[in-house]
């Protein structure tokens, strides 16, 4: 029996969902699902609301990555006021904010939700592989993840008034400069930020090269990859046009990003309210494709600051192009979490955050489309609007989304790799959720539930019927049932 579940942030994974796994008659598997029950709403509920409260109203999403969404709906409602270009003061505001909640974002999923695995072991048991034990016996490391979260919150905070859900893009720019003290202040800490980054991607490396043929097998599928790019396509996270490479990393499109609705298309399943977007000069069942930092370090050809592009440099020399391993979007998330401190060191030394000139004003439109790089993945918003300012068409489609084919695939090649032919476990239980857990999802972003819920995993025949079953529920005890 299928039931409505949350992976709890205690099994360290954002969000909604579960999983289901279809067997032949051979106990081979068949299909991996990840199930999204829950309906997010967002596009219905603002409709009817004023385009200037978007930036403010969206952003609650999410807690973990709510800077993108205020940015990606600010770039929408630009071009609906008719700001074709910001002031350079506004600009620079914008991309601090937004290198600070990559920033800040990255190193929570890599510290607290990712490292337990990774420095413990996949297999490890249960009460090592949490946050609590990683602090007990690799303190210093478990202290410096801290510092740079708070590092990019506070950065957050000094621009909009509160580390999550704060306010400060409006139509057409911003609504308040930096104050040249806050500045100072983060200047004078950056220093370390760069030097801790720098010392977590030489770990995430070594980590993986320790059991490198392992890393590479799991969960892995060839897929294409699908990014904005800059100038010259360097890694870019906050405007540019899409770059979209195959699986062999030949070019397939570079369009422009306020044009997606020709390059993208959306299927809907009947078992998920989660979307699975594809490329739409393919099918569904060939279209789809990978976001995150994955991808942008598949499809950029470069990276602007020069410790992050030497670690690129090394990543790609070391595992060869395109990358395909899921495992190693941990590597390429802390690469860029390098850039983004890189990044924030260079513009705090730019006069300009304090300037007062931030907003400009144009003739309004109907139509606004927000493409940006949050921390998981590309990210799009797109507005419509009536005469009298009201929303009435909204259309999201979040990081998390332009993953959900690919995550399926990946827990399909996992519970391949690791059940055939064996019984569940909490060992297995815990090798799909890191199939899940190195994309970084945000199911609420994607989706939207409230309470909670347990984590259920089940296996059924190809004739529907239930075999076996695992479930934990929201104290972490585990229930078999055959």
């Amino acid at each position: 029996m299928s039931r409505r579940v949350a992976i709890d942030p205690v099994t360290r994974v954002e969000g909604h969902g579960k999983v289901t796994l279809m067997v032949d008659d051979d106990n081979r598997i068949t299909e991996a699902r990840l199930h999204i029950v829950e309906f997010r709403g967002f596009e219905k509920f603002i409709q009817g609301r004023p385009y200037w409260e978007l930036p403010l109203v969206v952003q609650r999403l999410c807690g973990i990555c709510p800077v993108s969404h205020h940015l990606a709906a600010a770039k929408a409602i630009d071009q609906i006021a008719g700001a074709t270009e910001l002031t350079p003061a506004a600009l620079k505001l914008r991309r601090l904010m937004h290198f600070a909640q990559v920033l800040q974002s990255h190193a929570l999923h890599f510290f607290h939700l990712a490292a337990p695995d990774l420095v413990f072991g996949f297999d490890s048991d249960v009460s090592r592989r949490n946050l609590v034990a990683l602090i007990q016996q690799h303190e210093a490391l478990a202290l410096q993840g801290v510092r740079i979260r708070k590092f990019g919150q506070q950065i957050i905070e000094a621009i909009s008034g509160k580390r999550i859900h704060g306010i400060a893009a409006i139509p057409g720019g911003m609504n308040a400069a930096l104050d040249p003290g806050a500045v100072r202040e983060f200047q004078d800490r950056v220093g370390d930020i760069k030097t801790w980054c720098e010392q977590t991607v030489r770990l995430v490396r070594k980590l993986y090269l320790q059991n490198r043929p392992f890393h590479e097998a799991f969960g892995h599928t060839d897929a294409s990859s699908l990014s904005i790019v800059g100038g010259a396509d360097q890694l870019e996270l906050y405007d540019g046009d899409f770059k979209v490479i195959d699986a062999d990393g030949a070019l397939l499109h570079r369009h422009p990003a306020r044009q997606y609705h020709s390059l993208l298309r959306e299927q809907v399943k009947s078992w998920s309210y989660m979307k699975f977007p594809f490329l739409a000069d393919h099918s569904p069942a060939t279209g789809w494709y990978r976001v995150g930092p994955l991808a942008r370090l598949n499809t950029c050809c470069g990276i602007p600051t020069p410790l992050a592009e030497q670690a690129r440099v090394d990543y790609l020399t070391t595992l060869g192009s395109p990358v395909q391993s899921p495992l190693a979007f941990h590597w390429a998330r802390m690469i860029e979490a390098l850039h983004c401190a890189e990044a924030i060191g260079s513009l705090l030394s730019d006069p300009d955050l304090s300037s007062d000139e931030l907003r400009v004003q144009g003739d309004k439109c109907h139509e606004g489309i927000g493409v940006i790089e949050a921390p998981r993945g590309t990210l799009i918003h797109h507005y419509q609007i009536n005469d009298d300012d009201q929303v009435t068409m909204a259309n999201l489609i979040v990081s998390t989304t332009h993953n959900n084919q690919a995550m399926n695939e990946s827990i399909r090649q996992v519970a391949a790799q690791h059940l055939d032919g064996r019984s569940l476990t909490p060992e297995l239980l815990n090798l799909v959720e890191v199939a899940i857990r190195a994309y970084d999802p945000c199911l609420s972003c994607a989706t939207h539930a409230m309470g909670k819920m347990p984590l259920l995993l089940a296996l059924q025949s190809t004739s529907g019927n239930l075999l076996q079953s695992l479930s934990r529920d929201a104290d972490g005890h585990i229930q078999y049932a055959d």
